[in-house]
């Protein structure tokens, strides 16, 4: 089965500040992968580093089975990678429509599955606030604004970068829901959260960084069954 994403032997640096060490990293077609670590262990700038973000010094970023090492952020996203960053970056000055259809296109294979009208029967709460503009959202409401204009992109691979941070545990729930409806969906994702029980639930594989490197690799059961890497790496 071809990689959807391969990172080989990524060495990422801000100034001199040395944050990824050789990381391999895939993401394979149907795939859900959750990205562990404690703050500061090098998550985002993996996520940055494959959404061409931030150019690595060494090592390879492959989408597809072609090298974009470097290569602008809008030319991965082009090949069906959607990035929901931490912070969200919606457009406060648009309405929850425009958000949204802006954002519509078919993807990389001229699928349509994900319409305007599909994603606002995901997200009941955003059909209810059509006409608000992103800055009147709740920081919840925002966060599913952010995912579902990515979706609207109909992506192969949907990158969510810290998905319940800060938000109340009822909204929290809510877009663990729709982790797993983007799941069945078969969108590939990347979800990078810190709670592992929420994440290992949905996920098939987990990556623990710890301090830039990749300390645990496999599946959600193997973690699930080594709670002292979860204690060691994650201080659960």
């Amino acid at each position: 089965m071809d990689l959807l994403i391969e990172a080989k032997g990524l060495q990422t640096y801000y100034g001199a500040s040395h944050i990824l060490r050789g990381v391999d990293f895939a993401v394979s077609p149907g795939e859900t992968i959750g990205l562990m670590g404690r703050n500061g262990m090098g998550k985002s700038t993996l996520l940055k580093s494959l959404m061409g973000l931030v150019t690595p010094r060494g090592g390879q970023v492959m989408i597809k089975g072609r090298d974009m090492t470097g290569r602008p952020p809008y030319e991965i996203a082009q090949q069906g990678i959607a990035y929901v960053p931490e912070g969200r970056g919606i457009f406060g000055n648009l309405s929850v429509v425009e958000n949204l259809r802006m954002a519509a296109r078919p993807g990389t294979r001229g699928q349509r599955d994900w319409t305007y009208e599909r994603v606002l029967d995901t997200f009941p709460r955003l059909k209810e606030r059509l006409g608000h503009g992103g800055q009147q959202l709740s920081g919840g409401e925002q966060q599913m604004l952010t995912i579902g204009r990515a979706l609207m992109t109909n992506p192969d691979v949907l990158i969510l970068d810290e998905a319940t941070e800060g938000l109340a545990p009822l909204i929290a729930r809510e877009i663990w829901r729709i982790c797993g409806v983007i799941r069945a969906s078969g969108i590939s994702s990347v979800i990078v959260d810190k709670n592992w029980k929420h994440v290992t639930q949905i996920t098939d594989r987990n990556v623990i960084l710890v301090k830039g490197e990749v300390a645990f690799a496999g599946t959600s059961a193997e973690l699930r069954a080594q709670p002292q890497l979860l204690d060691q790496y994650l201080g659960v």
